[in-house]
């Protein structure tokens, strides 16, 4: 089957996805929990342009033009240990670095709930990790990126906007997680984009969950991008210690709050996608 055939398809698939997601999700008005519509209210909802944005896409555009050429190696989804690419830094931008509007929900997720601790498992250019060190500047932020020559990108990136909470270090994930974690001490909040799999996204949230408290934001990358993704996030749901998740299809939020008794699930997008949903308020 040609590249050209593939790329059609997983499109298709994915819009697909998207049709079931937007067909169910619902809005803040329909959300009972009260932390979950203080989530819906100040996260989803804030249209705010905060300081952050317009240097960032700034950079994300001057990175997506850049033609030079590096070679990296690949330990995602679908790759084999080793496996080296030859890809320009702007492809990279364009396709690995997560979109802008999602990175803006990544800064509010951190602007509301303020942790003092985080990790990045995934920093390929250092954009996102930008975005999300900016809203908390005195916190501790750890990201771990496998590849040298993407990590060295980041680095470059993190000192050009003088980011100084942030430490990049560089190695597999299953090498680097345990000590970046004991080093935190306790676990705020992690951004896991990196490794789409079903086995090793589990792993990872087991690790995670052994410095969780009862506050900890769990955030998971691309959920509906692949079936092994997908069942991964319906695992993630079921784990005895979530209480709670939200699904905005682009990404998967869960919390293991110990006030609530009962899981609760949750699709949610902003008003602006349902506006009618409003009229079932009243």
């Amino acid at each position: 089957m040609s590249t050209f055939k593939k790329r059609t398809i997983q499109l298709l698939i994915s819009i697909l996805r998207y049709l079931q997601f937007y067909s169910v999700a619902d809005t803040k008005y329909q959300v009972h929990s009260p932390f979950v519509f203080d989530f819906a209210l100040n996260v989803l909802e804030d249209d705010r342009d905060y300081y952050v944005f317009q240097s960032m896409e700034h950079l994300r555009s001057i990175v997506k033009k850049n033609s030079t050429k590096i070679r990296i190696t690949d330990y995602g989804a679908g790759s084999k240990a080793g496996n080296h690419i030859e890809k320009t830094i702007g492809s990279i931008a364009k396709n690995a670095a997560s979109k802008s509007w999602q990175c803006q929900t990544l800064f509010r997720l951190v602007n509301f709930y303020k942790p003092k601790t985080m990790l990045e498992l995934g920093t390929s250019l250092g954009i996102s990790t930008i975005y999300q060190a900016s809203a908390s500047m005195d916190a501790q932020f750890i990201t771990l990126e496998g590849d040298p020559q993407v990590a060295k990108l980041a680095n470059f990136h993190l000192e050009e906007l003088n980011i100084k909470n942030v430490e990049l270090r560089i190695g597999m994930f299953k090498d680097t997680i345990h000590s970046a974690l004991n080093d935190l001490g306790k676990l705020d909040y992690v951004f896991l984009d990196g490794n789409h799999r079903l086995v090793p996204t589990l792993e990872y949230f087991e690790a995670c969950l052994k410095y969780a408290h009862n506050e900890t934001v769990f955030v998971f990358d691309d959920i509906h991008w692949s079936n092994e993704m997908e069942e991964a996030w319906e695992k993630l749901k079921i784990h005895p210690r979530v209480t709670i998740s939200i699904d905005l299809f682009y990404m998967g939020i869960v919390f293991i709050r110990k006030e609530n008794k009962v899981k609760e699930h949750y699709l949610l997008c902003p008003l602006s996608w349902k506006p009618w949903k409003s009229l079932e308020f009243f």
